[in-house]
């Protein structure tokens, strides 16, 4: 009996080992077949081509701005002076040289003279920026006013510089300053503002601008 049992043990004991043995032995992995790996690549899906073609949608219906064009509303210009009380006393001549009674002598005249009372109060011919108050030695106490479209008015023979300063923003028909005689050029003549306009730097004919 004693035997019988001893070998029922170990028959029993070399099973073991070789259940144990067989489940160790490392199984093939399935490879995945051609269809498997087409479908695990990174294709777009329909919902990416969808939003792709939203956004192609959307960017071409955003408008495009040209910086280069530029609408500006054209400038327009008033009489400096009130003309129920001032008339042109002098005409713009550049082309023909008129008589100055101050110098006795005959030269070129690069504005108009509006004569009025002194103390007559002198207007901002369009909207703009001043940009120059100073004294010039031959026409006295002058305001310059920067307007749209490359012009400058200039306004001389001025009574004071002290109603606006350089930098200021005015409005057409602002009063700027009044009629003096300040001008040693004209100062024979009697009490005037003597205008100037300048478009891109050169002197030019006020009356072929001013509307009213």
């Amino acid at each position: 009996c004693l035997i019988a049992l001893v070998s029922i043990f170990t028959i029993k004991s070399s099973i073991d080992k070789i259940a144990k043995s067989a489940g160790d032995v490392p199984t093939a992995t399935e490879t995945p077949t051609k269809p498997q790996l087409d479908e695990q690549t990174d294709s777009p899906t329909e919902e990416a081509l969808d939003e792709n073609e939203n956004s192609e949608e959307t960017a071409s219906n955003i408008p495009t701005v040209d910086s280069q064009k530029q609408t500006k509303k054209k400038t327009s210009f008033a009489s400096p002076m009130d003309m129920s009380t001032a008339k042109i006393s002098k005409e713009y001549s550049m082309d023909m040289v008129i008589y100055n009674l101050t110098l006795d002598q005959y030269m070129t005249h690069p504005g108009l003279d509006f004569e009025a009372p002194q103390g007559s109060g002198v207007k901002a011919v369009a909207d703009g920026t001043i940009t120059e108050v100073y004294t010039d030695d031959a026409y006295g106490i002058t305001i310059e006013i920067t307007h749209q479209g490359g012009y400058i008015s200039r306004y001389c023979n001025l009574a004071t510089d002290k109603l606006c300063e350089k930098g200021d923003t005015v409005k057409k028909g602002q009063v700027i300053s009044n009629i003096g005689k300040s001008a040693l050029y004209e100062s024979m003549d009697k009490a005037h503002l003597h205008f100037e306009l300048l478009k891109n730097g050169k002197v030019c004919d006020p009356t072929k601008v001013i509307s009213n």
